[in-house]
């Protein structure tokens, strides 16, 4: 069994370290077929009780609230939003909203880390919490193993609710022994929520690329990510909480209680094992921001501070694919197929892109576009429509694997006239634009578009098979030449700092270029940048065995 059978763990951590179990591990492969005679398929609990509960609707009379409604243009109806291209901006963003939370705070995310962001984080909802708001937090399961004591601890505090979306039943404290107890049910546990959502008293948003864990935030030793969020609010953020709602009220979650063994603990006893798991000399203590940021905007603080909010006011959409979709291709969860249900991100996303009449930007860490996606790119191209993509180098790619789907559509993209930029480690670490890299490697998990310098899409959905077909995702669209102008630059940033353009050589091989500094000439390179023999002779043996429905 290979490694394209498992999820791709490209959003924890230490996913490298763990992304070859199976390959890499024969000794997994017994404990697979031990486990398997012995437990077979463990099943969820049954008759567990979840408590219906919606988003909170008197947000207005909140201090956020007021703030919102004093800056939103009277009567239009409008969102407002602003760009938080910056981690350590976004990570605060989301602290200072929980701190002066007044009714509730709904977190979704694909994965919230077991680090040090990820319990700095979790004390501030502890925090809000012993002042009355109301915590509902929802994680998707994959990257739970070995905190169900976290979780639960936060749980046992009064006024916060914990709920993990489709969990594994069994082996809960390793990601080896999770897989090994579903093996007979892998088509619904490898179907994630990918989503990324934070909202506060129903008033307030922050959503896009980032997940909670270190290296979101540039906290990270090893690698970290070019990721970009959205600070939203006003009309919008109601569609946001009943999005989330849709998810906190489905059948595919459970409270943590139901799943987690803590071995009869009392609540106290949860919460002082909370305050044990998350205190300690590692704690976070960011620094205060005192610059502005890519942007020119201030760190949210000093505009709530100030009573004052600096926001771009632009019409919104905002759609999020069905809970359903981890049900795996049955008739009930299918229904429409993604790409065709008017709700899920996937239709949107394809119908303006394929609306667009001048040009289209986009960034996307995982760029496998399958048929549907080079139809799209046809379409687009077929009108004389420009279409630029910026996307992982096999030397930043945190998945490989992945990478050997993408690398088989390269050669008709650039026939068509795409213009195809991949990140380069070592050009993010030299440039400061972005943050102070220093001796981690850069890596692009951005997912947005631009089209016609008009439409702005800010999400989860990468552009790959698993964001198509088996993963939930949520998304926003923001329909301002304003917000348009900000990201097309940010990208624009990416594409001449840190990334390499792709041609098509006089033999039709793919060649990078590298810009050159000052009057000099470019660097053509012909083999893939910043990477040795073995990387490239191991995606050579591996391509053969990887269905490309499961990258």
């Amino acid at each position: 069994m290979s490694e394209h059978l498992i999820p791709r763990i490209s959003e924890k951590a230490n996913g490298a370290a763990l992304r070859l179990y199976w390959v890499q591990r024969p000794l997994w492969l017994l404990l697979v077929v031990t486990l398997l005679f012995l437990g077979g398929c463990a099943g969820l609990p049954s008759g567990v009780e979840r408590k219906h509960s919606v988003a909170i609707t008197d947000g207005a009379d909140t201090m956020l609230g007021r703030m919102v409604t004093a800056a939103s243009p009277p009567g239009q109806g409008l969102s407002g939003f602003r760009l938080l291209p910056m981690p350590q901006y976004s990570l605060h963003a989301r602290i200072e909203l929980a701190r002066r939370a007044q009714r509730s705070i709904d977190l979704q995310y694909y994965l919230v880390q077991n680090d040090e962001t990820g319990r700095y984080l979790l004390r501030e909802l502890r925090d809000a919490a012993e002042r009355g708001v109301r915590v509902r937090l929802l994680v998707d399961d994959l990257y739970t193993a070995g905190a169900d004591t976290l979780f639960a601890g936060l749980a046992a505090h009064p006024n916060v609710e914990v709920r993990m979306f489709n969990p594994f039943p069994a082996g809960r404290g390793r990601l080896g022994t999770r897989w090994a107890s579903s093996l007979l049910d892998f088509d619904r546990v490898h179907r994630r929520m990918h989503n990324k959502l934070f909202v506060v008293d129903n008033t307030m948003a922050v959503m896009g690329g980032r997940n909670i864990a270190n290296e979101y935030f540039l906290r990270d030793g090893g690698s970290n990510f070019i990721d970009i969020d959205t600070l939203v609010a006003g009309t919008v953020v109601p569609r946001l909480s009943s999005l989330f709602d849709m998810y906190w009220n489905s059948p595919y979650v459970y409270p943590v209680e139901s799943l987690a063994s803590t071995r009869g603990a009392t609540p106290q006893q949860l919460r002082e094992r909370f305050e044990q798991l998350t205190g300690g000399p590692d704690t976070l203590h960011p620094e205060p921001i005192v610059s502005t940021d890519l942007l020119g905007n201030n760190a949210l603080a000093k505009d709530l501070d100030e009573g004052v909010l600096s926001l771009v006011w632009a019409r919104a959409e905002a759609y999020a694919d069905a809970p359903a979709k981890a049900l795996g291709p049955t008739d009930e969860a299918r229904g429409p197929p993604a790409d065709e249900s008017t709700d899920s991100v996937l239709y949107n996303v394809q119908r303006y892109i394929r609306g667009a009449e001048h040009e289209v930007l986009q960034t996307t860490p995982y760029l496998i576009p399958g048929r549907g996606g080079m139809e799209t790119f046809r379409l687009v191209r077929q009108k004389g429509v420009g279409y630029t993509i910026v996307t992982n180098s096999l030397a930043a790619t945190d998945e490989s694997l992945v990478h050997i789907g993408y690398r088989r559509y390269r050669p008709e993209m650039l026939r068509l006239g795409l213009a195809l930029y991949e990140l380069s480690p070592k050009r993010v670490e030299e440039t400061k634009r972005f943050g102070i890299y220093g001796s981690a490697s850069g890596r692009l998990h951005g997912k947005s578009a631009v089209v016609d310098r008009n439409i702005v899409f800010v999400g989860s959905m990468n552009f790959d098979p698993r964001s198509m077909l088996h993963n939930t995702e949520i998304g926003i669209f923001i329909f301002s030449p304003q917000i348009a102008q900000q990201l097309t630059s940010l990208i624009g940033f990416i594409r001449l700092d840190g990334a390499y353009q792709l041609q098509l050589g006089p033999r039709g091989g793919i060649e990078w270029v590298s810009p050159a500094s000052g009057d000099g000439a470019d660097t053509i390179l012909h083999v893939e940048p910043e990477t040795d023999f073995w990387s490239r002779w191991k995606l050579e043996l591996l391509a053969p065995l990887v269905p490309e429905s499961l990258l």
